[in-house]
């Protein structure tokens, strides 16, 4: 599996059902961040049982992820019409509701290669998710395995990680959390905050 983490991210042009339920053939990533933080996300397959959970978490917490100026994007290669009949259908009958973020049809899978999440004896990709900062480069991957469902509020947590290291030019120590202290990347640094914290971690 490739490491896409200090790599430009993947640009991809494909159809896709957009935030307010429109549905357009050529939603491009690049112009949709426009400067803007992503967060990719990849799941293998509409009207299935895992995903809905980490969608709708992901789609909930929107509102959090705009006030750190990041837009959502989910992947799988159901078509944009499977998207939309997903988006339309209720959550107590097995559906999404109108989720907050576009739904990218990976019809042809390129963009789940491009990404090395494909799983090709299955045609679906595997629960991918790339953080990706104002520059277009990737700076957090994550890959499960299809049975293991992914925690929206860590995503949130390596965003306020990423910000906080761009906006303070310290790192985040292990269980780092918006609020806490950073780590100046020194021997004196590390001598510190481990002085302090050790017996926490």
């Amino acid at each position: 599996m490739s490491v896409l983490v200090g790599k430009a991210a993947p640009d991809f042009t494909a159809a896709a059902v957009l935030a307010n339920g429109d549905i357009v053939e050529d939603f491009n990533l690049k112009a949709h961040l426009k400067g803007s933080y992503g967060l990719v996300f990849f799941y293998p397959l509409d009207f299935t049982f895992v995903c809905p959970s980490e969608i709708l978490a992901y789609s909930n917490r929107v509102p959090e992820f705009e006030k750190r100026n990041v837009k959502v994007v989910a992947v799988s290669v159901d078509s944009q019409f499977t998207h939309n009949a997903w988006r339309n259908t209720d959550p107590k009958e097995g559906g999404l509701g109108p989720v907050k973020f576009p739904m990218v049809a990976d019809m042809t899978k390129q963009i789940a290669r491009d990404y090395d999440v494909l799983i090709e004896k299955d045609g679906v990709a595997l629960r991918g998710t790339f953080l990706i900062d104002r520059d277009g480069i990737v700076r957090h991957q994550l890959v499960n395995d299809l049975p293991l469902g992914r925690n929206a509020d860590e995503a949130l947590r390596m965003v306020d990680a990423l910000q906080f290291h761009e906006e303070n030019g310290e790192v985040c120590p292990a269980g780092w959390n918006k609020g806490d202290e950073g780590m100046v990347a020194d021997a004196k640094g590390v001598a510190k905050y481990l002085g302090a914290h050790a017996e926490a971690l």
